[in-house]
């Protein structure tokens, strides 16, 4: 069962950092983080960090689509937020579950995993705000917005593209909205049967269109009842 929420009940660990103080009985030992892939070519800790920072983005996906579908009126909308929902679910649980089969600790919340759970929690109750007056419609096309941005404008489609699986290395931070992906098969040999489960798990997905935003907005305004 994936944690969605990870907290010191579900036995959550962290690191302290300058500004953040972490409970000792929380706290993940440097010598264990720094043990993490020991004897690969990879920086263990930053691996470990940076799988922990996906695991929060995803986990911050699933709560989110989680609350707008049980909030919308709009059926169309809901099977979509719901659909989304499952997939991010997986995402975590493929996640922790690589994290399990390198050695690591999927509970571990990284300093960029804090981070990003706080830009997720902020995200989600941005989509709580338009209440009261300002009507139902205004209320589903706020949720959407969040979905929207959640899904992120750097990864939509272009008509006729399709997802595909490869295995490449960023030569700068890592970000693929600023740098390139160079196409590589150098996974250390020790990680190599955990990152082929990983991948092997991530179903194919349908192709996305970019004109999936502007037809969501059309649904939504269709079916959503004018408000007085």
């Amino acid at each position: 069962m994936p944690i969605l929420t990870p907290t010191a009940a579900t036995g959550a660990r962290s690191a302290p950092k300058e500004m953040t103080y972490v409970d000792p009985a929380r706290t993940m030992p440097p010598d264990e983080r720094d043990a993490f892939l020991e004897g690969t070519s990879l920086n263990g800790p930053f691996v470990a960090d940076l799988l922990s920072d996906m695991m929060a983005h995803e986990r911050a996906g699933a709560r989110l689509y989680r609350s707008v579908a049980e909030r919308t009126n709009n059926p169309v909308l809901k099977q979509r937020y719901t659909q989304f929902g499952k997939e991010t679910t997986e995402h975590v649980e493929v996640l922790e579950t690589l994290v399990t089969d390198l050695g690591g600790d999927r509970r571990y919340v990284s300093p960029a995993a804090r981070a990003t759970e706080k830009a997720g929690t902020g995200l989600l109750e941005s989509t709580s705000l338009a209440t009261g007056p300002v009507g139902l419609r205004t209320q589903e096309l706020v949720m959407l917005d969040g979905v929207l941005l959640a899904e992120s404008e750097h990864n939509r489609l272009l008509d006729g593209e399709r997802w595909e699986e490869r295995v490449v290395r960023f030569r700068t931070i890592g970000d693929a909205t600023c740098t390139g992906a160079t196409e590589s098969a150098a996974i250390p040999a020790r990680c190599s049967s955990a990152v082929t489960r990983a991948v092997g798990r991530v179903k194919p997905r349908s192709i996305r269109s970019s004109s999936y935003p502007q037809r969501s907005y059309t649904v939504c305004r269709s079916m959503v009842p004018p408000t007085r």
